[in-house]
């Protein structure tokens, strides 16, 4: 394959990073492979712009956040380097910078590193790390809070490049909802729940989570029943801003999916509720109505996850703020719907 520099000679890379024979390349070309976003207009996203802009202004301006992003291929190199072009950097006191902003890179699977991002950064960042020069498969993945216009990876000239081992489940699990659903407030973006049930049951996914806009909109409701996936998540409970809205969604976006979608498994969830309340106690029978009443009619392929399983390794301990998870909270999400994912899948 050609460098970058090779297709487009204003593309001519610059770099700190001192590396003999460093050679970027476009993320975009072959054999490299993202999932879990798109690429138009000189950006990635999450859904396309006119879903975005049909839903709400505050999904329009969280779509190109890059959570789920994921980029896969092989390679001989002795070292992996990006350099990322980001528009919008996210902080904030109680999520880790390498979390909202920073890229992690797994090697065969398993976590190696993290392209740390210095916190001063304005408009993205390089960083390198050294492998031992065998072919190994290498998984990055990407931000979660924050926008990417450009990533370039970088490895030794002439080393070999190819394609990554497609995934077991190459349609995606689908997940829509909150904050917590992107990532808020993973360490780093490999923790999201999401992220590691993808490599442990080998399975593509596309992270819908709109951070304090996943409202249970139509318009989002409509785009997901079309999409081609394996199992869908619908996981908005926290951002129904009260009961009435809930119920007034809930039931009415699981059957958008379901009336186009008939046979396929979707897993139902609350939010992650430390304390029992009258209003959790409330919202919690809306999501329990949607699935019973699925049930009733005869669907074989509707899940519900309660919340006690979804904080059963961590309890109290399992967020940052009481509502946020950390790593713990997030490893606990994991194992309950990985429960009922590894059985559809």
């Amino acid at each position: 394959m050609r460098r970058i520099d090779e297709i487009d000679k204003a593309f001519k890379v610059d770099t700190n990073i001192e590396r003999k024979g460093l050679t970027f390349y476009s993320a975009l070309e072959a054999p490299f492979k993202v999932y879990g976003l798109t690429w138009a207009d000189g950006q990635f996203h999450r859904i396309p712009e006119s879903v975005a802009k049909g839903t709400s202004q505050n999904v329009f301006d969280l779509h190109t956040m890059t959570a789920g992003g994921r980029l896969r291929f092989k390679t001989n190199s002795p070292f992996v380097a990006i350099k990322a072009t980001m528009p919008y950097v996210y902080r904030w006191g109680h999520f880790a910078l390498t979390g909202s902003s920073g890229f992690d890179l797994y090697v065969d699977n398993q976590y190696y590193r993290t392209f740390v991002p210095p916190y001063n950064m304005q408009d993205g960042y390089e960083s390198v790390h050294d492998l031992d020069g065998k072919m190994h498969e290498i998984l990055i993945h990407f931000p979660l809070y924050s926008k990417v216009s450009e990533l370039l990876v970088g490895v030794q000239e002439g080393c070999e490049l190819i394609e990554a081992t497609p995934y077991k489940t190459e349609l995606p699990v689908v997940y829509y909802g909150s904050s917590i659903t992107q990532g808020g407030c993973a360490s780093r973006p490999g923790m999201s729940y999401q992220s590691i049930l993808s490599r442990r049951l080998d399975c593509d996914h596309i992270n819908l989570g709109f951070s304090g806009s996943a409202m249970g909109e139509q318009e989002i409701a409509d785009y997901i029943a079309g999409l081609e996936m394996s199992v869908f998540v619908q996981d908005y409970d926290a951002n129904a801003p009260s009961v009435e809205h809930l119920e007034a969604t809930h039931e009415r976006f699981f059957l958008t999916v379901r009336e186009k979608q008939p046979d396929l498994p979707v897993i139902l969830a609350p939010r992650l509720y430390m304390q029992s309340t009258e209003v959790s106690k409330k919202r919690i029978e809306v999501i329990e109505k949607t699935y019973n009443n699925a049930i009733a009619r005869g669907d074989k392929n509707v899940y519900f996850v309660p919340y006690e399983k979804l904080i059963a390794l961590c309890g109290n301990e399992g967020t940052v703020d009481n509502t946020h998870p950390t790593d713990l909270g997030f490893m606990s999400m994991a194992n309950a719907f990985g429960e009922v994912l590894e059985k559809i899948l």
